[in-house]
């Protein structure tokens, strides 16, 4: 049964890119996200869509929507139209992203929460239709530390240094990582019925514990782990161990590489590298679940979890197909 990436951004169309996936017997679930306000995403839905009807053995796709319009009475009902419409173009699932809670202003000026009872009707109408809602909300409880706090060798430190718009220390008129944290668990409530994934472990990433709080509320709550195994390899390995024991059928495997461009048209170095780097993460994931002791990644030594073969199956594939109905 392939591995299944369930949060990935790949545009892989020619031989080295198609050959690389057969090799690894994997199939990608690629991703929209919403960036800016407008439609301008919608190229990437495009994309995602198009790979996914040409080749269905080895991608499929979830979309978004546009970020609120303020002012916009048919807002939410375009939004619903759209939607519908990328559902019957193949579309697996919804993502909302980061940007509703850290960028977006309400009426009044003030940051817009994922709760909003604007954004209300439109998880309404995934629950009614049985899809999905994959959701970054917040970031890592490090984007509310400083440099200092993190110290050198913290993960998400490359990623703030170079990304300070996206760095909310120092920023106090900004909701706290505990505000997105809430806003997003009133979703998950509200919505019983529906769904939901937790991106890059749920913006939960510091603690596995804090987790399985969530996963212990809400059954209708997963996670995917996408470019947060760094995160897990730094918690003691006992403790993770016990946590993908335990909620075996809540964890999914996701890399969240990026390659928004087909491949056929990215220089051909460039191309390669991407390849590389998926090869590298499927490796270090297979390497972390597996290994009893421990396995190289990068130049570092960590513990690996030694997961049974069938926690593995679960979690590299059976549960993306689980939660993601018609992958």
């Amino acid at each position: 049964m392939p591995i299944i990436d369930a949060h990935v951004h790949f545009a892989g169309d020619e031989p080295e890119s198609l050959v690389l996936l057969q090799e690894l017997d994997i199939k990608l679930l690629n991703i929209c996200v919403a960036l800016d306000p407008g439609d301008g995403w919608r190229e990437q839905a495009d994309t995602w869509g198009s790979l996914t009807a040409e080749y269905p053995e080895h991608y499929a796709w979830c979309t978004s929507f546009d970020l609120p319009q303020i002012g916009n009475p048919n807002y939410v009902d375009d939004v619903i139209a759209a939607v519908e419409r990328d559902f019957d173009n193949g579309a697996v699932a919804c993502k909302v992203w980061k940007n509703i809670g850290m960028d977006v202003r309400d009426a009044s000026g003030a940051f817009m929460m994922v709760d909003d009872p604007l954004l209300e009707p439109i998880f309404s109408a995934l629950e009614v239709h049985g899809k999905p809602l994959l959701m970054h909300i917040g970031e890592p409880l490090a984007c509310w530390q400083s440099f200092e706090e993190m110290g050198p060798d913290h993960p998400h430190l490359p990623y703030y240094s170079t990304h300070p718009e996206w760095h909310m220390y120092g920023k106090p008129d900004v909701p706290s990582h505990a505000d997105h944290i809430a806003a997003r668990d009133r979703v998950v409530e509200r919505h019983p019925k529906l769904s939901i994934i937790g991106a890059h472990l749920g913006s939960l990433e510091y603690d596995v514990g804090e987790i399985a709080k969530r996963f212990e509320q809400y059954p209708n709550f997963a996670v995917d782990t996408s470019a947060r195994l760094e995160d897990l390899v730094r918690q003691d390995a006992d403790r993770v161990r016990d946590f993908f024991m335990t909620y075996a059928d809540r964890i999914l495997f996701g890399t969240d590489l990026v390659c928004f461009s087909r491949t056929s048209q990215t220089p051909p170095a460039e191309r390669t590298a991407v390849c590389e780097e998926m090869r590298r993460q499927v490796s270090y994931n297979l390497a972390y679940f597996s290994t009893s002791g421990k396995f190289v990644m990068g130049n570092r030594e960590f513990d690996g979890l030694a997961l049974p073969a069938a926690i593995i199956d679960k979690v590299m594939g059976e549960n993306a197909r689980r939660w993601y109905p018609g992958l």
